[in-house]
């Protein structure tokens, strides 16, 4: 006689349950997306961002237990942060920051400092202070993008950025093992930060990827955000640089 339990195909614990995940640059677009996905998995959620009131906004959306703001790229308000944060956590993604384009040697001293630590300094230093935070296993989870992989006029340091961040990622993953560092790759993602960057552009931009795209739609925010948590649930996961962007490497 057996005396196996019978479980209901339907259902199923939320992955994330008694978890807690910070997104850094968590008050709109792909960080509040991923944000929502966790909260919906059972995470309590923490939320950074640089506007009080977009932040108060998505902070309510998702019901975060807490929210901080800051830019991120300021080393001393970014290790107070981590400081003050709970003394064990599961999950940190970072989505603060965007691409610099614009041809190289136009680009003055500055402007090429500040492309490079809006990604690559970033992610190192999260890294740094994530060590005794983060709980064995759980995950760094970092952007990138799959659009300046291509050389062209005008991308900047864009494809320098984008050559790095992998091999970034793969050092972190083995440096702070068993904490999991991964990266996340998407092409154009329908977000208020592409709005900003095409400006009137956005709507033929759009058009474009629905006719050429293999998947026939843009990507959006949530289809992010779905990869970024299942990249936190699946412990055999590090190291690597996982792409979502609609086919969009195949059709140019």
């Amino acid at each position: 006689m057996s005396t196996a339990r019978s479980v209901s195909p339907g259902h199923r614990d939320p992955a994330l349950l008694g978890q807690t995940v910070v997104v850094i640059g968590g008050s709109a677009g792909i960080g509040l997306a991923t944000a929502g996905h966790a909260r919906a998995e059972g995470a309590d959620v923490i939320l950074t961002g640089r506007n009080p009131d977009r932040l108060r906004s998505a902070a309510t959306d998702v019901d975060a237990v807490d929210t901080a703001v800051f830019d991120a790229n300021d080393p001393v308000s970014l290790e107070r942060f981590f400081q003050e944060l709970p003394e064990q956590i599961d999950h940190v993604m970072v989505t603060a920051g965007h691409p610099t384009y614009g041809p190289l040697l136009e680009m003055d001293p500055d402007q090429a400092r500040r492309a490079i630590t809006g990604h690559m300094v970033l992610a190192l230093e999260v890294a740094r202070h994530a060590v005794g935070k983060v709980r064995p296993g759980g995950t760094l989870l970092f952007m990138s993008g799959t659009g300046a992989r291509r050389m062209g006029p005008g991308l900047g340091i864009a494809p320098t950025v984008t050559a790095a961040l992998p091999v970034l990622t793969a050092g972190l993953a083995l440096e702070l093992a068993p904490v999991r560092v991964n990266l996340i790759a998407a092409g154009f993602v329908d977000t208020p930060l592409s709005a900003r960057l095409l400006g009137d552009d956005l709507d033929a931009r759009r058009e474009e990827l629905r006719a050429r795209l293999p998947i026939g739609r843009v990507v959006g925010p949530d289809d992010v955000a779905a990869l970024a948590v299942h990249i936190m649930t699946n412990t055999a996961l590090t190291g690597a640089t996982y792409d979502v962007d609609g086919g969009q490497q195949l059709v140019g």
